[in-house]
């Protein structure tokens, strides 16, 4: 199986002088099951559709996309696998200087806001067709959106994209039924009760719940709280109501949420005839460094009820897991065995969380996901299934297919639903098997404070979890660390939260490479609370550090023993009135300033004291290194 076409010459040569869809990405072509494009794409075909695929396009003319011809049934745009703000901007707002998704790593190659300006290339090029957006970048803006990098609350992206229709979340099930009723002669207008779409109407469905207005979240931050928990609440397949949204005359309305995909479902769609490689016209280029990420990895599930405040993946992927079968993956393997760039290593087996395979509870594929609790937080619910059996064969059978040297697990596990099983089965097999040098895991923080917003457990599990870890490691004779991910101001967290992490580090000998400071992208309840100074659970007030200096406090406190960040640790110190964490006693920070100079004694500089590791290794736990590609299973 070839390709899909990308031009006009590739469309001749496969005997096209017609096709159905223009497919528009901001990504490069990568023809996998990792890249949202890929899929779509496929599964249009396997239904009979002609598609022809558009990465990032030229967005100066509109001869861009007209050269392939005005499609048959309309045109699908996607933002990308990320929002393209988050491709081209750190949390500082400073632009990146590569982007991984692009040939080369290549930075300019889509615009900012992308979905919108490829929604107004379409206009330009074809009129009035249909036009459907969707991926993370249309999902995540499709009601009215704090932007953190204009500062300002934007309307829904379906009026400044002109688009017809937004297909949020995975979109398997809305753009076949979308495809369907254009086929059949459906004007895309009357295309008002397809689940998982949103569209536009001059008035609101008589069942819908009607959200405050974007006028009225753009003007008052209690209404813009009200609006993302009612928005967040009601994301759910069984039991989610459609919602509606004024914006001028109009109204943005949602329907909810497409229903889980059934096993059989998730099979077919990884089965399906995908090159596994990127585009040829690429390979003068250097490629597309995100596919040596996913080249050898296994997506054995999706969605999360882990539910964390700052993570999207509850506003766009659902709470129910959603899996794959065994034999589905294993298929999956095999293929690798025979590609000649593969050394035997399964990079990740996993999904958002990787240890979880089932929906939480019996209970949510018949009533959906609780509206007024959380499967795991603040303590795992008494009605969730704990159990890693599943899981633990899945891996088994991966690792003794011929071929196969191991099979790492890198996408993220939940330590707190590890605890919670009955046994230290998984956790052990985990550590002999599936751990490659380092666990990356996500306490995130450690003041019980911060970690209220976050929705994440107490410190107090993580240290269990932590102690377990190495204990099973003593046990096997290995020599295997935790890599801790860390966030900084996060709503909530004040300078003496940050200074209280910054004490467990110091007290674990842990010294983190990288760190990562809170980021405020659309569809999360942290960014609500970032922007409302509400926590729209509670609309109790929340501290938030907007301050750019307070901001650089509390990330330096995280790696308060870098020499380059005395000066403003021990102003952060000197701020939050610790100036006892300023001198030379054990629990100090920082030396004081003698004679102006940073008072530095070799033998207090820190040393591999606690647990012996190689040269490199973070003191007593992680090796020195960055985060990995992604953030999850947190």
């Amino acid at each position: 199986m070839a390709f899909l076409p990308i031009s006009k010459a590739e469309m001749e040569e496969r005997g096209w002088d017609w096709y159905d869809f223009l497919f528009i990405s901001a990504d490069a072509y990568v023809d996998h099951p990792s890249f949202g494009a890929a899929i779509l794409s496929r599964l249009l075909e396997a239904e009979g559709y002609r598609v022809a695929i558009c990465p990032q396009p030229d967005v100066s003319t509109p001869e861009s996309l007209t050269r392939y011809g005005r499609p048959r049934l309309g045109v699908l745009v996607s933002g990308g696998v990320i929002d393209s703000m988050v491709n081209h901007y750190t949390a500082a707002k400073k632009p990146r200087s590569e982007d991984v998704y692009s040939p080369g790593g290549k930075a300019g190659l889509r615009p900012d806001r992308a979905t919108i300006v490829y929604g107004n290339l379409v206009r330009r090029a074809f009129g009035k067709i249909p036009l459907i957006i969707g991926g993370t970048e249309a999902s995540l803006r499709r009601f009215a959106h704090y932007d953190y990098w204009g500062n300002n609350v934007r309307r829904s992206i379906i009026f400044d994209s002109r688009a017809d229709l937004i297909s949020f979340g995975m979109g398997e099930k809305s753009i076949i039924e979308i495809a369907d009723a254009l086929a059949e002669g459906t004007p895309v207008n009357l295309l008002t009760n397809i689940r998982g779409t949103c569209y536009i109407a001059d008035n609101p469905p008589k069942n819908a719940v009607l959200l405050p207005g974007f006028e009225e979240v753009r003007d008052d931050k209690v209404k813009y709280a009200e609006a993302a928990n009612t928005e967040y609440a009601e994301q759910d397949p069984i039991r989610g109501a459609a919602l509606a949204q004024r914006h001028g005359d109009k109204y943005v309305v949602q329907n909810p949420m497409s229903p889980p995909l059934t096993r059989s479902e998730m099979d077919r769609i990884y089965a399906l005839p995908y090159e596994r490689a990127w585009h040829p016209v690429y390979d003068a280029m250097g490629g597309i460094p995100a596919y040596s990420e996913v080249k050898f990895s296994l997506t054995s599930s999706r969605g999360c009820f882990g539910s964390c405040s700052f993570c999207a993946i509850t506003f766009h992927q659902g709470r129910i897991i959603q899996s794959r079968s065994h034999q589905s993956i294993l298929n999956e393997a095999k293929k690798f065995i025979w590609d000649k760039d593969f050394k035997g290593y399964i990079h990740d087996v996993g999904g958002p969380t990787a240890n979880f395979r089932f929906p939480a509870c019996e209970k949510q594929l018949k009533s959906g996901a609780c509206k007024d609790r959380q499967c795991l937080y603040p303590k795992i619910c008494p009605n969730a299934k704990v159990d890693h059996g599943d899981y633990i064969e899945l891996l088994r059978e991966l690792r003794v297919l011929p071929g196969v040297k191991k099979v790492f697990v890198r996408s993220g596990i939940r330590y707190d639903y590890c605890m919670a099983d009955r046994d230290d089965a998984f956790l052990r097999e985990l550590c002999e098997h599936h751990v490659s040098g380092q666990l990356k895991v996500a306490p995130e923080h450690i003041s019980d404070n911060v970690l209220r917003y976050m929705g994440k457990p107490g410190v107090n599990v993580y240290n269990r979890f932590k102690d377990k870890f190495y204990e099973i490691n003593r046990e096997l004779g290995k020599e295997q660390y935790l890599v801790p991910y860390l966030m900084s101001s996060h709503p909530g967290s004040t300078i003496n939260d940050a200074i209280e992490l910054a004490l467990y580090l110091k007290s674990n000998h842990i010294h983190p490479e990288q760190v990562q400071d809170f980021y405020p992208t659309p569809g999360t309840l942290s960014t609500a609370m970032f922007y409302t100074g509400l926590d729209p659970r509670t609309m109790k007030r929340v501290y938030v550090a907007r301050d750019p200096r307070e901001k650089a406090m509390q990330r330096a406190l995280l790696q308060w023993s870098r020499p380059e960040n005395y000066d403003i640790v021990r102003e952060a110190l000197i701020k939050a009135n610790r100036r006892d964490l300023i001198g030379f006693g054990e629990n100090c920070l920082i030396r004081p300033k003698i004679n102006g100079e940073n008072e530095r004694r070799t033998k207090n500089v820190s040393t591999n004291s606690g647990r012996k590791g190689p040269v490199g290794k973070n003191k007593g736990g992680a090796p020195r290194g960055g985060r990995g590609s992604g953030r999850k299973g947190r």
